[in-house]
């Protein structure tokens, strides 16, 4: 296989889809790989595209129920019922759409285990919200908690690091695994008091053998890259040389855009530009290099199209321009009917002001963490 980076990605993943009225749009997931075509990623010898397989059921219950998943599978065929208490319907062909998102996940994590890549980007997977026996916020199966299950069965893996960046705290993953040793859970996010699921504090570290290792960065609404970035820096890049993971999953939910119409929290491009650039090198110091990343949350199109984008060029290590191509732009338009980005990178507006206790807030959020997380004070 060509390529030092695998980008999964197949038209099937749209059939994932809730309906014209549900905000997750899975458009969004084309809209991404055309730009990422069209800016030349795609196609370039440094990436190889590959067609994902759906999951087996087997693979399915490394972290799922029996019950849940036998549920799952009923409501699909009959195309009805809610899979929780209303965010997440079951459609004709969920429990197959469902699949086949786990199952690019865990052949992206077989690529780089079996060396035939050193990166690999499923931008249909980061569904981080479905727990061992119920769906949450618009997930079903819960892939990166299944890839997590798949490593240490199928590799032996014994230390992974999960990053999450999502403006939802990605609390399927923590909980499912918040006793578990093998996995240091880093999740920077909007504070659960104003934004679901109502989790992730600061005091949510872990239990037993994992106390300390699940790291909850909650921030209030409005925070900007700035104060974000320096949360990021303070954290992960000390906690990744302490624990030096065979292997390094990043989350990278695009709803932390300014943009989005879910969240509230206010990055730009630039400080999703910062932090992939950052992770990779990270990646190439202390586990040869070995990153997976998912999609996750996003609700406004142009920005998950151009976060992920631009995300996806630094573990290619390709500098992009920052004009649009034009075959995208009419596209866009076409699928969207809104006006189409001019640029791929933006600024945060001058109307949009991060509120002077957001700083405040970040540095008690990390005085509260070095208290309770030892490889912050290593």
């Amino acid at each position: 296989m060509g390529g030092t980076t695998a980008f999964i990605y197949d038209d099937a993943f749209l059939a994932y889809d809730f309906g014209a009225a549900h905000p997750l749009k899975p458009v969004r997931l084309r809209l991404m790989y055309e730009l990422a075509k069209s800016v030349g990623l795609v196609g370039s010898p440094k990436v190889s595209l590959v067609k994902p397989t759906p999951a087996e059921t087997e693979q399915v219950l490394l972290f799922h129920t029996r019950q849940y998943v036998d549920l799952v599978e009923r409501s699909s065929i009959a195309g009805r019922g809610l899979l929780d208490q209303g965010d997440t319907p079951a459609f004709k062909g969920c429990f197959e759409s469902s699949k086949l998102y786990v199952g690019g996940s865990i052949l992206a994590s077989d690529l780089i285990m079996q060396e035939k890549v050193e990166h690999a980007f499923n931008p249909a997977g980061g569904l981080h919200h479905a727990h061992r026996d119920r769906a949450s916020g618009f997930c079903i199966f819960n892939d990166p908690a299944i890839v997590i299950a798949h490593l240490k069965q199928s590799y032996g893996v014994k230390r992974m690091l999960y990053l999450d960046i999502d403006a939802h705290h990605g609390d399927g993953v923590m909980y499912g695994f918040y006793s578990d040793p093998s996995l240091v859970d880093i999740d920077l996010h909007e504070d659960g008091r104003y934004l679901f699921p109502g989790t992730g504090f600061a005091h949510e570290n872990g239990e037993g053998e994992a106390k300390g290792l699940k790291v909850n960065v909650p921030l209030l609404p409005y925070t900007g890259d700035e104060t974000y970035f320096m949360a990021y820096n303070e954290i992960v890049p000390r906690i990744v040389r302490s624990f030096r993971p065979e292997i390094i999953l990043m989350q990278c939910g695009a709803d932390s855009h300014f943009d989005d119409r879910l969240a509230n929290l206010h990055l730009s491009t630039d400080c999703y530009e910062e932090m992939a650039a950052s992770v990779h090198s990270l990646a190439h110091e202390v586990c040869d290099g070995r990153l997976l990343l998912f999609g996750g949350g996003g609700y406004s199109l142009s920005s998950v199209a151009r976060c992920w984008t631009l995300v996806f060029a630094k573990l290619t290590e390709t500098e992009l321009a920052d004009e649009v191509p034009q075959e995208w732009a009419h596209l866009y338009e076409n699928l969207t009917g809104e006006n189409p980005p001019k640029e791929l990178r933006d600024s945060i507006p001058p109307d949009h002001k991060e509120p002077e206790e957001s700083l405040e807030n970040v540095c008690e959020v990390l005085q509260e963490l070095r208290a309770l997380i030892p490889m912050l004070l290593s």
